[in-house]
Parts: structure tokens; C-alpha cells; sequence
């Protein structure tokens, strides 16, 4: 049975296990075209170009999860637990699915990785510039208390001056 994927956007193909970013067999099928039993066939026999941080497999909890995030009945779907493959991996398949389609979908699916990373990378770029920026906004408001409270104290310690006019017998 062949999935097609909802949305053509490929950064929503891509979700986090064991702390990698990973794209599931069945999307990645999907996208290049092919049967999902064709592509972990073509996998697992070239298993020694998928090392555990190219492609591994979900367990039975993981695999929970992703069924939960994704609304999969119970009924229907795969019998086998998925593979799912790192940026590396998705690179890797194209070695090993070599259609001119499997090199055109993997050359967005890199993109989809590189665009999903620069976007971590400006929020925390972002975030690190706020906290600078916080940072210096309270160094200036602490400099302006210490003055004013300095010029406070100077007031408070000098006599006061008398005004008005003066007159020369009091002299």
C-alpha cells in the first residue's frame, strides 16, 4: 500500500527521535515514488551504507508516539516498525534508490534539513542577541539609579543655599 504525504511542504516530513532529526520510510516512499516494501528492501540490501546514525528502526513505544502525532488508525497501516533516516541517511538513499526522480526528491529533502536547521539556528541566534541586549538595558538602568542616587546624596549633604534678596545691614 502506498502513502502519499498531505503536504508537499517536506519540513513537515521531518520529526525528532533518539535526538535526531529524521524523515519516516513510508514519506520518504511516498515522495520518491515507490512502495515502501521496495525501498526497505533496497536498505537492507545495502544495509552497510546505513549505520545506526544514518537509519534505524522505531520501537514499539516510539512508534506509539508517532501514531498518536500522526492519527494512524490501528487497524489499518504498517504491520512492521518504520525505518526512519537522518539527513545523512535521506543523502545515502540516493546511492541506493539512483532514479532521476530519488535524486530531484533528495536534492529538496536536503534543502528541507538545511532550511529546518538555519531556522534553530536564527531562534537561538535570536535569542542569544535579546539576552545581550537585555543584558546591556540593565547595565545602563543600574549606571542611571547609581547617579541619580549619587546626585540625591550630594543634595541631601550640602546646606542649602537661601534664597531671596539680601539685604546689606544683614551682611
Amino acid at each position: 500500500m502506498k502513502i502519499s504525504p498531505v503536504k508537499s511542504d517536506y519540513q513537515t516530513l521531518i520529526y525528532e527521535f533518539r535526538g535526531y532529526k529524521v524523515m519516516l520510510d513510508f514519506d520518504l516512499a511516498a515522495l520518491y515514488g515507490v512502495e515502501t516494501k521496495r525501498l526497505k528492501e533496497q536498505v537492507r540490501r545495502n544495509i552497510l551504507r546505513f549505520p545506526e546514525d544514518f537509519m534505524f528502526e522505531l520501537n514499539k513505544d516510539e512508534f506509539e508516539s508517532l501514531r498518536s502525532q500522526i492519527a494512524s488508525s490501528k487497524r489499518g497501516g504498517t504491520r512492521y516498525l518504520p525505518m526512519v533516516f537522518t539527513e545523512q541517511g535521506v543523502a545515502m538513499l540516493s546511492s541506493v534508490l539512483n532514479s532521476e526522480k530519488a535524486i530531484q526528491v533528495n536534492i529538496e529533502i536536503m534543502r528541507a534539513f538545511a532550511n529546518y536547521r538555519a531556522l534553530l539556528i536564527d531562534s537561538k541566534e535570536f535569542r542569544k542577541e535579546l539576552k545581550s541586549l537585555d543584558e546591556k538595558i540593565n547595565q545602563i538602568f543600574k549606571f542611571l539609579l547609581e547617579k541619580i542616587d549619587a546626585l540625591s546624596q550630594k543634595q541631601l549633604d550640602q546646606p542649602r543655599k537661601k534664597i531671596g534678596y539680601k539685604i546689606k545691614d544683614q551682611e
